[in-house]
C-alpha cells in the first residue's frame, strides 16, 4: 500500500508532474494572501479613515489591479503565476508537442497566456463580488421593506435559495478534478487550467538557468531612450516592472508572515484565543446574613431598601449599583463603611446623586 500511495508525495526523476500537495499548496498561497492584506488595510482604515478609508472601500479593485500586474509579470517572465513560481512550477501548453520542450523563459503562447491571466485574476474577483452580493441580499431579505409579493423579492429569494447549490456544484467540480489528478486520470488538478489550455510541470535545472540568463541579459541590454515617446514607454515599462518586482519580492519575503496573520485572525483561532485570554466571570453579590441587619430588597423599585419608603433624593452606590435615599445611605455608609445590600466595602465618595429628567 505504501508503494501504491508513493506517487502522492514523490515522483521519479523523469516525471515532471507535481504532486497533489505541491499544487494544493500553491493554490492556498494566494488565497491566504488576500485576507491577510485585507486585515492590514482594515486596521489602517480604522486608524485613519480620512487618509486610508478609500483603500478599504476600493480594496477589491485595488487588489485585483495589483494582482493583474503581478501575474502578468510572472506569466511573461517565468510562464507561471506568482504562487506556481514560488513552488518551482511552470505552465506548458497542452496538445502542442513543440511547447513541451520550451523553457520557462520562452513564455506561453499568446492564447494560453491571456487565458491564464484572465482566469487567474478575473475569476477570484467575480467570486468575491458574488459572495458579497449574496451576503448583502441576505441582510436585505431579513430587513426588507419590499412587499412580500413583489417580483424583486421573489427573484432574489430564488437566487439565495439556488446559490448554495451552485456553489456546491462549483466546489464539487474542483474536488472531482483533484481526485482525478490524484488517481492519474487528469493532467491538471484545477478545471481553470483546463480552460486555459495549460498544465503544470516542475521547473528543471535548464529552466532555472535560462531564467537567470534572461534576467542578466535584460539588465545589461538597457539602452538610453532618445525620443520622447521612447522615454515615456521606457518609464511606464520600468514603473510597471518595478511595481510587479516589488510586489513579488515583498510577497516572497512576507508570504509566511501573511499566512500567519491569516491563521491568527481566523474565526477558529480567535475563539481559541478568547477562551484562553477571557477575563474570569465576576462572582455574584455576596449578600449578608439577614440576622446581621442586611435589609431585604423591596418589591417596588421606587422604594428605598433602608427606610422602606418612596425614595427621596435618589443616590446610587458606585460599588454595587443599588439606589437609596441620600439621607439613609449617607448615614449607613458613614457608620458601617459598606453597602447595606451586598456588603461591598464602600466609602462616602462612592455615593453618586441621580438626576431624573423631571428634576
Amino acid at each position: 500500500m505504501a508503494e501504491h500511495g508513493a506517487h502522492l508525495t514523490a515522483a521519479s526523476a523523469s516525471d515532471d508532474r507535481p504532486s497533489i500537495f505541491e499544487v494544493v499548496a500553491q493554490d492556498s498561497l494566494m488565497s491566504a494572501v488576500r485576507p491577510a492584506l485585507q486585515h492590514v488595510v482594515k486596521v489602517l482604515a480604522e486608524s485613519n479613515p480620512c487618509r486610508y478609508g478609500f483603500l478599504w472601500h476600493w480594496f477589491d479593485e485595488i487588489y485585483t489591479l495589483l494582482d493583474l500586474l503581478l501575474q502578468q509579470h510572472f506569466l511573461s517572465r517565468c510562464s507561471a503565476s506568482f504562487s506556481e513560481n514560488f513552488y518551482g512550477l511552470k505552465r506548458i501548453a497542452v496538445g502542442d508537442s513543440k511547447w513541451l520542450r520550451q523553457l520557462a523563459s520562452a513564455g506561453l503562447p499568446k492564447k494560453q497566456h491571456w487565458k491564464s491571466l484572465l482566469l487567474l485574476v478575473l475569476i477570484p474577483y467575480l467570486k468575491t463580488k458574488l459572495e458579497k452580493l449574496v451576503s448583502s441580499l441576505r441582510e436585505e431579505d431579513e430587513y426588507s421593506i419590499h412587499p412580500p409579493s413583489s417580483s424583486w423579492k421573489r427573484f432574489y429569494r430564488a437566487f439565495l435559495a439556488a446559490y448554495p447549490f451552485v456553489n456546491m456544484a462549483w466546489e464539487g467540480w474542483f474536488l472531482s478534478q483533484q481526485l482525478c489528478y490524484i488517481l492519474g486520470k487528469a493532467q491538471h488538478h484545477s478545471p481553470l487550467l483546463g480552460l486555459a489550455g495549460v498544465r503544470l510541470v516542475r521547473l528543471t535545472a535548464e529552466d532555472i538557468q535560462a531564467l537567470e540568463q534572461k534576467l542578466a541579459v535584460a539588465t545589461a541590454s538597457q539602452q538610453p531612450a532618445h525620443s520622447i515617446k521612447e522615454q515615456v514607454q521606457s518609464a511606464v515599462k520600468k514603473a510597471l516592472g518595478g511595481v510587479a518586482l516589488s510586489l513579488s519580492t515583498s510577497l516572497s519575503v512576507g508570504v509566511f508572515f501573511l499566512q500567519f496573520l491569516d491563521w491568527w485572525y481566523s474565526s477558529e483561532n480567535q475563539e481559541t484565543i478568547k477562551s484562553l485570554t477571557a477575563l474570569p466571570t465576576p462572582p455574584p453579590p455576596v449578600h449578608l446574613d439577614h440576622s446581621t441587619g442586611s435589609p431585604l430588597l423591596p418589591k417596588l423599585k421606587t422604594v428605598c431598601p433602608l427606610c422602606r419608603k418612596i425614595r427621596a433624593n435618589d443616590t446610587v452606590l458606585s460599588t454595587s449599583g443599588f439606589v437609596f435615599c441620600y439621607r439613609c445611605v449617607y448615614t449607613y455608609v458613614k457608620s458601617h463603611q459598606r453597602c447595606p445590600i451586598t456588603g461591598y466595602a464602600t466609602e462616602l465618595q462612592h455615593l453618586v446623586k441621580l438626576y431624573s429628567p423631571e428634576s
